[in-house]
């Protein structure tokens, strides 16, 4: 071989090798980058919503009675104080409807009244910039209305409303009971249907693993209401296929749940393992088929795991449990979440995770399903582990929002005394394709050029897209040396936000979120 020849082909290798450095460069600092919302009032036990219509637009809140909204898909968030003629106590459950209209859903404190004797309604018509003095469901006498959620059909905007009636709340006595109730609005909260008690199986009033609780509702591709909720039986599952209007009189039983949901964690003040409900209506492969995940420690108090089941019978049997947890280690995984993209079908999981560590430092992970939940990927994405405090509140839940493509985990972090709540700028690119990772770039906002490391040779077709799927910028028959960096020049200054770079390869699309600041 030529001495020009060996030397060329020495510098192309340590351009590669260079190139390959960056990348893992680029994957160790930032895969998704986390975003702390806030550290205002002590904030715990948050929910999020993606604007149907807008992923940029994002509404959280979290407790006591902060509320927060996002314009940039989760870069930058603003924060207000929620107040109600209701008052307002925590349990923050939030949900955005195809018309625009922002909820906030909230326990109630009546000034001179009765605690927590309803589930109080906020709304919002100008993307969270102001909220209404709020309607409610569920006032009956002196008993307690706890532990509620809500899910909105995409077709009817009918929302539809679960919790848990508790005679007296805290009770030992145990001729007091609790209950799992419904409750629907056809017309955006201004009104509520009058509840409905879906549980035949009651539980006590203790708040612990005999109270029936956790009833998080789903909507399935006709109309059909779903939810499943824990208690004395297990955890079992109804339905009604009329819209909410009529329920099954008898509950299917979908697995027994060891050692009950009230989870003892250590450094967690408390700690459930709570089911949540999603049905999928995309349309897609598994469409119909009704997704409960949730949490127990049936193999030892020292490992809780994340469970999944699945029915493709409209909740009629259920399928065997699937661990979503993959590690191998005796480790405790809790404060589960789920949620379906119905663009795709796709499942997602948020849970703290305490695999990589022999004491109570806690880390953060999210799981995808891209099969229905028959396998599953993990993926951490919290920055950095936290150790948590007994003594602190974590509130009961974390929440995660899923659609087109856009990921928005949230959850609680504690560093020394201080509470925050975060979430993460996940890339879907990498999370969905992990090989993707390998493919680095930038963007130089002085020379509008979008800087490519990775080798080019491959493409001749490069796009740079909007969180909306909107084509930005577009570059067909690329000019490309293989010895550096291929500059691509945009028209126009790409403005802050958060954008996507697809790469168009021989066999399949590439792609990497891009974050303009």
């Amino acid at each position: 071989m030529m001495p020009s020849v060996c030397l060329a082909l020495l510098l192309y290798m340590l351009k590669l090798l260079v190139l390959f450095l960056l990348a893992i460069t680029n994957q160790l600092i930032a895969q998704h980058p986390n975003v702390e919302i806030s550290t205002v009032a002590n904030p715990n036990e948050i929910s999020i919503a993606i604007h149907p219509k807008d992923p940029n637009k994002l509404l959280s809140a979290a407790n006591i009675n902060s509320v927060y909204t996002s314009q940039d898909g989760g870069l930058t968030w603003e924060r207000k104080t929620q107040k109600s003629a209701y008052g307002v106590w925590g349990d923050p459950v939030v949900a955005i409807d195809t018309a625009g209209t922002y909820y906030h859903f909230h326990l109630s404190k009546v000034e001179g009244g009765s605690f927590i004797d309803r589930i109080v309604c906020q709304r919002s018509f100008d993307e969270g910039k102001t909220f209404d003095k709020g309607t409610y469901a569920g006032k009956n006498g002196t008993k307690a209305q706890d532990k509620h959620w809500v899910t909105i059909d995409p077709v009817s905007n009918t929302i539809h409303l679960c919790w848990t009636q508790f005679d007296k709340y805290d009770s030992d006595d145990l001729s007091d009971r609790s209950n799992i109730l419904y409750a629907s609005s056809a017309d955006a909260g201004q009104t509520w249907s009058e509840p409905t008690q879906i549980n035949q199986t009651s539980g006590d009033c203790r708040d612990s693993d005999d109270t029936v609780e956790g009833a998080v509702p789903a909507v399935g591709p006709n109309g059909e209401v779903y939810v499943a909720w824990s208690g004395p039986a297990g955890l079992v599952f109804n339905s009604a296929v009329d819209n909410g209007l009529t329920w099954e009189t008898i509950e299917t039983f979908i697995d027994s749940q060891p050692g009950g949901w009230d989870i003892s964690i250590p450094g967690i003040f408390r700690a459930n393992g709570f089911p949540v409900t999603k049905c999928d209506i995309s349309g897609g492969e598994h469409n119909g088929t009704i997704y409960v995940n949730w949490s127990d420690q049936r193999n030892g108090t020292d490992d809780t795991d994340i469970w999944l089941s699945k029915s493709i019978d409209g909740g009629k049997t259920w399928g065997e449990r699937k661990r979503v947890n993959q590690d191998s280690t005796q480790s405790h995984q809790f404060f589960n979440w789920m949620d379906v993209d119905q663009s795709t079908g796709y499942l997602y999981f948020i849970y703290y995770d305490r695999r990589q560590n022999c004491d109570n430092q806690t880390d953060v992970m999210l799981a995808v399903s891209q099969d229905g939940g028959l396998t599953f990927v993990e993926h951490l994405i919290s920055e950095e582990p936290f150790y948590p405090d007994s003594a602190t509140f974590f509130g009961d839940y974390s929440n995660i929002a899923a659609q087109n493509g856009v990921v928005r985990p949230v959850w609680t972090h504690l560093n020394g005394k201080s509470l925050s709540v975060k979430t993460a700028i996940v890339d879907s690119g990498i999370l969905l394709n992990p090989e993707n990772a390998s493919y680095y770039f930038e963007y130089d906002s002085a020379t509008k050029n979008l800087i490519l490391g990775t080798p080019m040779w491959w493409s001749n077709l490069v796009s740079i897209k909007n969180l909306k799927g909107e084509t930005i910028q577009r570059w067909e028959n690329i000019s490309v040396d293989h010895m550096a960096a291929t500059h691509l020049t945009c028209e126009t200054a790409l403005a802050p936000g958060i954008y996507y770079v697809e790469i168009q390869m021989i066999e399949k699309v590439l792609s990497r979120q891009l974050i303009v600041n």
